[in-house]
């Protein structure tokens, strides 16, 4: 399937970004750009309304120098709730997931916010040769609260641009990453009562399981070049997403593999080990259970 359909609206060229998809992972050595992350401290005032952990924050875009505002999540109001199994964060009220893509509406010019400002003078012309000048400027509003499509369109807008920039496996893996997990509550959200809901539905799954796959053979691709680390996580944490990653693909061996690399370290938090553990314990019951099927 084609993984950047859609972008057709922002003047992207859909043979281009199907000629993009398939040099995601090419060129690795060529490759720049630095992943992060931060906790965020909790406070135990929370809003009821989405709008009320959203405020306009002016951006300035490295590539047009143009300065244009973006939806911002209030980090101090966030609280967290228990992650999914792959560390898919989950916060009460609101997904700031949805929020985390900066767009530049003069030049197209997208990527996640904490990749936005770092392009070397190369990206910045390999992005005004193939994006900017063909980019149409969106007419329609903004809408106040991102809904899901919303936010899967943008992630893959910033997508193409990190294959177009060459940026680091790691930047496009954690792409593909998060558009998996939005992909994954629109799966939940989308309703099936008639044969298009149905269809649309299963278009959501099979959309789901390629970005994941992506994610999954970008990330070991990095892992293999990057210094950690990677997209803010340390090697236990990437230890462990992979192995939940390779268990969802039936890949056995590898989950296990990086499951014993988080259990027999000396070094690695407990709260990390406690999940590899409880991992482990899946993985040998599905064993079990295939086992005995066949």
């Amino acid at each position: 399937m084609n993984l950047l359909a859609g972008l057709e609206k922002f003047g992207i060229n859909s043979e281009r970004a199907q000629k993009a998809e398939k040099e995601m992972y090419e060129d690795s050595t060529k490759k720049t750009g630095k992943g992060a992350g931060r906790k965020e401290k909790e406070t135990q005032a929370q809003p009821q309304s989405e709008l009320d952990y959203l405020f306009p924050k002016k951006v300035q875009c490295v590539v047009c120098t143009k300065e244009f505002y973006v939806k911002a999540v209030k980090n101090t109001k966030l609280k967290r709730l228990q992650p999914d199994f792959d560390l898919r964060p989950r916060y009460q009220d609101i997904d700031p997931m949805k929020y985390g893509v900066y767009c530049c509406p003069c030049c197209g010019y997208s990527a996640m916010s904490q990749f936005f400002g770092h392009l070397t003078k190369g990206q910045i012309n390999l992005v005004r040769e193939q994006i900017c000048v063909n980019f149409v400027r969106n007419k329609e509003e903004e809408p106040d609260i991102f809904d899901l499509e919303t936010a899967i369109t943008r992630y893959k807008l910033a997508l193409y641009c990190s294959i177009v920039k060459h940026a680091r496996n790691s930047e496009k893996a954690y792409t593909c990453l998060k558009i998996a997990w939005l992909y994954r509550d629109l799966i939940k959200e989308l309703p099936e009562n008639t044969q298009e809901e149905k269809g649309k539905k299963a278009e959501a799954k099979d959309a789901y399981n390629e970005f994941y796959k992506e994610a999954f053979e970008g990330f070991q691709k990095a892992v293999a070049s990057e210094d950690f680390p990677i997209c803010g996580m340390d090697t236990y944490s990437m230890d462990y997403l992979l192995a939940c990653m390779a268990f969802s693909f039936k890949q056995y061996s590898y989950a296990s593999k990086s499951v014993q690399n988080i259990l027999q370290s000396q070094t690695a938090e407990r709260r990390i080990k406690d999940k590899a553990l409880e991992l482990k314990t899946y993985i040998v019951e599905q064993i079990r259970k295939e086992s005995e099927e066949k």
